[in-house]
């Protein structure tokens, strides 16, 4: 009751502040949509009904559309998608329209005031920041010199699970692994050794396992992610914004980053000191590449902030997309043995997976663009903003609309995809000869989005995810818990994960020399 008494004063508030808009004089109809009220528009529906994006795919269902306007606060206008033909006209064929990015709390705060290349608005902030990243930090031979730092946690993801087996195996023959930490942690690491050329917590537990503060951190960052364009009450009345936290959401979020500050910060400083004091002379890794560019200069804060948002788009997806693979495999062993069977083949039982593999690894990577499209770690794709007033569909799109692609509409639209809520990694399998990626330019799922806001990460997030699925899939086999019959593959209330973090049996089937 409390909660709704907070709306209704806001509802005041905002009645005294500001004016009501003239309706554009445009002759096309907004997208369908619930009726907004004066001044507020839809928040108080909003507010009520959590989480907000399934009362946003509920409302779509409703108005059975593929595109959903909802009027939050007095003039922001939130278009949502789930067709991919609406989608390649806002992000294909008028990208240089929806090039921009909202000004959202949780952005500036994770950005430290729109820093980095993937929250930055459309301007020459974003244009510096896209250059470094796409051309110094991603480019093929960044990646290819810092290979040896992904292998390097491939092996110590196998000796985990490797110490987790053996330490258990007279009591249940086989090992209890929770694949949801096993998974978020590999890729912590793996770009932490990216980024600093080593863990950023090399001092784990004596089995391999992540120490508490490892477990504190990675956990901060997914606390982030939970907060990121999350619909926050005040991102729709900037007036008073930094003045009343309706939802909460500001100081939950400062918390988590400041956890993820506090271990990495000192170290950035430290590098910077170093490279200053000309003790360190060569870059190793991708911190040093930062620091040391040259022209233009990047600031300290722009370092920190930058690194940050790497880490947050390099642990979500793979690791959800490998949670939810490994659950729909057990429930379906047929998956589990056809994608065995393809690394028997093209990798043998005498070595390891390695990253020159993956060319050849078309059913796992089938397996994982179909979790990326039916199970993806977010419901939407960062906002778009519209630059300018422009029309999409037949309908008017004004300037400033916050354009969301609904990745779990677009993922199980069933005007695109045949029996969409089955998990089926056949339909991504293409003629042979051909490689399978992970990449959908034509928006029919999305996994790392295209135009010129796209991912520019396709590369390193593809590597990455096929690596962690292949590596524990084929140091080992994996069972069902006893006392379960299947996995219970239901989603989380609160967003798209599995309600219930992945644990199943693993089993070394690899000759015993070639575990660490």
């Amino acid at each position: 009751m409390s909660s709704i008494i907070i709306v209704i004063f806001i509802i005041f508030v905002f009645a005294s502040i500001f004016p009501i808009k003239k309706s554009s004089s445009n002759p096309h109809p907004l997208p369908p949509g619930p009726t907004p009220l004066p001044f507020i528009g839809c928040i108080i529906q909003m507010f009520l009904n959590q989480p907000t994006f399934r009362w946003i795919h509920n409302l779509m269902d409703k108005f059975k559309t593929d595109i959903l306007c909802i009027r939050l606060g007095p003039s922001t206008h939130v278009i949502v998608v789930s067709s991919p033909k609406i989608a390649c006209e806002f992000l294909k064929k008028q990208d240089n329209v929806f090039i921009s990015r909202p000004e959202i709390l949780s952005a500036f705060l994770i950005s430290d005031g729109y820093l980095t290349v993937g929250m930055a608005q459309f301007g020459d902030q974003w244009k510096k920041m896209r250059r470094i990243v796409s051309n110094s930090l991603l480019s093929p031979q960044v990646q290819k010199r810092l290979q040896p730092n992904r292998d390097r946690e491939a092996t110590l993801l196998l000796q985990y699970i490797y110490n987790q087996t053996n330490k258990q195996d007279n009591a249940i023959n086989g090992g209890l692994i929770n694949i949801r930490m096993v998974a978020r942690h590999f890729c912590a690491n793996l770009i932490w050794n990216m980024i600093y050329g080593k863990r950023l917590f090399e001092k784990g537990m004596e089995d391999g396992g992540p120490s508490e503060e490892e477990v504190a951190h990675v956990s901060a960052l997914f606390g982030t992610l939970k907060y990121l364009y999350a619909f926050s009450i005040s991102d729709y009345f900037p007036r008073l914004r930094g003045k009343a936290d309706f939802d909460g959401h500001e100081k939950k979020l400062r918390a988590v980053l400041e956890i993820v500050r506090a271990y990495q910060d000192p170290l950035i400083d430290e590098r910077i000191q170093v490279w200053n004091t000309g003790a360190r002379t060569e870059t190793y890794d991708l911190l040093d590449i930062l620091i040391k560019h040259g022209s233009p200069k990047l600031t300290p804060n722009e370092i920190k902030a930058q690194i940050i948002e790497i880490m947050l788009a390099t642990i979500d997806n793979p690791s959800n997309a490998v949670e939810w693979v490994i659950g729909e495999m057990l429930n379906e062993p047929m998956l589990l043995e056809k994608a065995v069977h393809e690394l028997d083949h093209v990798v043998g039982r005498n070595r390891l997976v390695e990253e020159r593999d993956i060319p050849q690894l078309n059913y796992i990577k089938a397996c994982i663009k179909e979790a990326f499209r039916l199970h993806p770690f977010a419901p939407f794709n960062p906002p778009h903003v519209s630059i300018k007033n422009t029309t999409v569909a037949g309908y008017f799109i004004p300037k400033g609309s916050h354009v969301h692609l609904s990745r779990r509409g677009l993922g199980r639209n069933p005007n695109t995809w045949k029996d969409p809520l089955r998990f089926n990694p056949d339909r991504h399998l293409v003629k042979e000869g051909k490689q399978v990626v992970l990449s959908d330019d034509e928006l029919k799922m999305i996994s790392f989005s295209t135009g010129k806001r796209g991912c520019p990460g396709v590369s390193l997030g593809s590597t990455i995810t096929t690596m962690l699925l292949a590596g524990i899939i084929q140091g080992f086999c994996w069972e069902i818990p006893g006392n379960q019959s299947s996995i219970e593959l239901a989603e989380s209330n609160d967003d798209l994960s599995l309600a219930k973090p992945l644990v199943a049996v693993s089993k070394p089937r690899l000759p015993r020399h070639l575990y660490p």
